[in-house]
């Protein structure tokens, strides 16, 4: 085995702000869209919400303060609850 390097872990100085410095910043306008399988929508949720076909595949939108928006079953979907909001929207693969 190769011996390597251990990483340290960068401290982002974005992850300490104040909800007011992150609102100053735009958080409030941004959002984030990424596709996640159902067993992970189920470990994310509580024992009285729903509960999602394990291998079923799932849009989350979040907030960019990590506060979930939707979760839909399709990016048309996604789209057309987006479509009269202004947000600028950040997708994730």
């Amino acid at each position: 085995m190769q011996d390597r390097p251990e990483q340290t872990a960068i401290d982002n100085p974005l992850r300490h702000l104040t909800a007011a410095q992150f609102m100053a910043l735009g958080g409030n306008a941004v959002i984030y869209v990424r596709p996640i399988k159902g067993s992970q929508l189920s470990e994310m949720m509580t024992e009285e919400e729903a509960e999602f076909p394990d291998e079923d595949d799932f849009q989350l939108v979040v907030s960019a303060d990590g506060q979930p928006l939707l979760v839909a079953d399709s990016e048309e979907a996604v789209a057309e609850w987006l479509s009269d909001k202004n947000f600028g929207i950040v997708a994730l693969h």
